[in-house]
């Protein structure tokens, strides 16, 4: 393309479809810029190069996240459910997990580990993760369970209802963790794998997502403890409402600072 008869300010306004979308300039393109004499088509030639590195080192990683994925398809597994959960530590509110099997082809730009993102960003991504997988479900263990079977057992309970809440059959499952005992699919566990699976990364997503809304509808209910702000984690204003008002049906009787604040109740 001749640059040499468009202005600094037209050639900007013809790069820019390249700076907002996923896609990344020709070579030959970046050198005509890198080759104009002007240093404002220079700098423009720079932000494009830049955004070229960035995206071709995401690629580089994406393509790492989906390494079990792809590992499994070529055994001829193309079925893969990632599955975590989200809200074991909090000190109200149940435990949720989720499962999702995306197509190997998927590229979700910034998929990551739910608790590297922003608020903000995870909600885009688990609009995309939604709009994208070949299914996906959440799973449920109550504050009752949480307490009958403490929170370990709680967990395993949800994956495994996330698991059969899929509308697919996945012929293997990668757990972030731990194994599920009993779990008739094969699986595999990964430590940390919702930054090593590109399945998990997008199940614990789900999951952080949906309990964050869920938590945020319990304020309505109980606003006093402000579970919109902290989820129901144990957060210094989280403890003082906890010692104002005391404990409320959502609060896991187990755990420590419920556990006394209910005997300083009596």
């Amino acid at each position: 393309m001749d640059f040499s008869s468009m202005t600094v300010a037209e050639i900007r306004k013809q790069v820019e479809p390249l700076m907002e979308g996923s896609g990344s300039p020709g070579e030959d393109f970046l050198q005509t810029l890198a080759s104009d004499p002007r240093a404002g088509v220079r700098n423009i030639y720079r932000m494009l190069e830049r955004r070229r590195l960035r995206i071709s080192a995401e690629e580089q990683r994406l393509e790492a996240l989906s390494r079990y994925e792809k590992s499994l398809a070529v055994e001829g597994i193309h079925l893969v459910a990632g599955v975590d959960e989200a809200g074991r530590g909090p000190l109200a509110g149940p435990v949720m997990a989720s499962a999702v099997i995306l197509p190997l082809e998927a590229r979700i730009y910034e998929l990551n580990d739910s608790k590297q993102l922003s608020p903000a960003k995870r909600k885009a991504l688990a609009i995309k993760i939604k709009k994208i997988s070949l299914a996906w479900a959440i799973g449920v263990s109550t504050v009752n369970e949480i307490l009958e079977l403490n929170i370990y057992h709680a967990s395993l309970l949800a994956m495994r209802r996330a698991l059969e809440g899929l509308k697919l059959q996945p012929g293997h499952v990668l757990v972030d963790g731990f194994a599920i005992p009993g779990l008739s699919l094969p699986q595999t566990h990964i430590v940390g794998g919702d930054a090593k699976s590109a399945s998990i990364a997008a199940a614990s997503i789900l999951a952080k997502e949906s309990r964050d809304e869920l938590m945020g509808l319990c304020h309505f209910l109980y606003p006093q403890y402000g579970f919109d702000r902290h989820k129901g984690y144990g957060t210094a204003d989280h403890i003082r409402a906890l010692s104002q008002y005391g404990p409320c049906p959502l609060h896991r009787e187990g755990f420590g600072p419920v556990r006394r604040e209910m005997r300083s109740e009596k």
